[in-house]
């Protein structure tokens, strides 16, 4: 007799035969995709026939463990069979995207199997056949801030339960964008794995508190031991960063989709999400009307974004135009110049009694950006933002924008001012320069990282 899902534990629905047959399956199937998913070679193509009917086997078996996306694994199934059909030309799976609305039914815990041919964001760029169990992370507390001023509907958070290796990476998120279909449809979803968000976080803060000699804050140490915690508070975080790209006095086009532009106004965008979600954590932390739940993790969000902010963002990934990077340094450096971050007799401490108004006043500093980019000129607003920045952040010595509007070409397409930034604008201060020698280890450990990593279980195999 099949288990019906709620009599499934996370445990037993992770070592599910059917699942593993699957997970093997896609996990085989990859290595004979093209960067564009197709399967190319003909000598390959009998191989990844036997493997397809492989995987709708084995989601036929799991399908009835999944009874609210039961018109979704039907449509994949199809997708999947009219691909097989084709001869694994590019993959089209448009019917079973639009069918899959997993934001439709935000309920803690719910479960979900994925499947798609996509690429995994900040993972690998080839759209491989991925696999992945996942279930809502859904806090009542998050609920009712959704419900209220916080408004979103497309946000989805979510937790690994287990996954093909896609996912053995940095990538965080589940996006609609990322699947291989023939046309754009309307998106109307996003998911984000807080728990792989909280577990990297716990483990990058816990070794950056030791290396700094940084005195946490009593609320703060919680996050060190208690990983759900940790997660509730990153799906508090990224529901408020999640709906402010589209809110606001904005540049006509804040996500500048398919637009060149100079990597830091990717900072500075990212950025201004981050401080927002940090400014309405301090509005919230003090109103009364608000729930315990709320006004708690509301001081936690903002630790959260400090320090994931200034140790993880500074510090993870290469050198080459990494504008989260340049948004740790810029948090960083505008608290330690304005005098509520200290690095004295080698041990780094935080004025937290004053920070919050500091670390408030750089995203109305950005918003002010952002407001007078409205009437402003494209390079104008370039130079406004790049002014911002480098006030506070020492570009390189060589770089040709720290020489000013004199030293560039404005009577040239905007082109010409974007190659003129350098990969590293922004390199390390001579802190960070040291600081990511001894972090870098711990920041490299975390690709791959989920929940289960640190967090104990249940009698059930689930997380308590």
């Amino acid at each position: 007799m099949t288990l019906q899902l709620e009599e499934l534990t996370i445990d037993e629905l992770r070592s599910h035969p059917a699942w593993a047959v699957l997970k093997q399956a896609a996990s085989s199937f990859q290595l004979l995709q093209a960067q564009d998913g197709s399967v190319q070679e003909p000598a390959d193509k009998p191989r990844a026939d036997a493997l397809v009917d492989t995987v709708l086997e084995a989601i036929g078996e799991l399908a009835p463990l999944f009874p609210h996306d039961a018109e979704y694994l039907e449509r994949v199934c199809e997708d999947l069979a009219a691909w097989q059909a084709s001869g694994f030309e590019v993959p089209d799976f448009l019917d079973s995207l639009v069918a899959f609305q997993p934001q439709l039914n935000r309920v803690d815990r719910l479960r979900h199997l994925v499947v798609f041919p996509m690429y995994t964001q900040n993972g690998s760029t080839n759209r491989h056949l991925e696999a992945v169990l996942i279930e809502v992370a859904w806090p009542e507390f998050v609920a009712e801030l959704e419900a209220g001023a916080y408004s979103n509907p497309m946000f989805l958070p979510v937790r690994f339960i287990d996954f093909t290796p896609g996912y053995e990476s940095n990538s965080a998120v589940l996006f609609p964008e990322s699947v291989a279909v023939r046309e754009t449809p309307t998106f109307s979803w996003g998911a984000i794995f807080a728990d792989r968000e909280a577990a990297r976080f716990r483990r990058v803060l816990r070794e950056a508190a030791r290396v700094t000699s940084l005195d946490l804050p009593a609320d703060a140490a919680d996050f060190l031991d208690d990983q759900h915690l940790t997660e509730e508070t990153f799906v508090m975080w990224d529901l408020i960063h999640d709906r402010t790209h589209m809110r606001g006095d904005l540049p006509f086009d804040p996500f500048m989709i398919k637009q060149r532009m100079p990597f830091f106004l990717y900072t500075l965008e990212e950025l201004r999400c981050d401080l927002t979600a940090f400014g309405e954590a301090v509005k919230i932390e003090k109103d009364k009307d608000a729930s315990p739940e709320a006004r708690r993790h509301a001081k936690l969000v903002q630790y959260a974004v400090i320090f994931d902010r200034i140790f993880r963002f500074a510090m993870t990934g290469p050198r080459v135009r990494n504008y989260d990077g340049l948004g740790g340094q810029l948090l960083f450096a505008w608290m330690h110049q304005h005098r509520v971050l200290h690095w004295t007799d080698t041990k780094l401490t935080i004025d937290w009694e004053n920070v919050a108004e500091v670390v408030v006043a750089l995203g109305q500093g950005i918003e002010e950006l952002y407001w007078r980019s409205i009437d402003r000129p494209k390079i104008a607003h370039w130079l406004a933002a790049y002014e911002l920045i480098s006030s506070t952040v020492t570009p390189h010595p060589a770089s040709t924008w720290a020489k000013g509007p004199e030293a560039l070409p404005l009577a040239g397409p905007p082109r010409g001012l974007t190659d003129l930034v350098l990969d590293d604008e922004f390199p390390y201060s001579m802190f960070y320069e040291a600081l990511e020698k001894k972090m870098r280890p711990v920041i490299e450990s975390t690709a791959g990282i989920t929940g289960e990593t640190d967090a104990p279980r249940d009698s059930t195999g689930d997380a308590p």
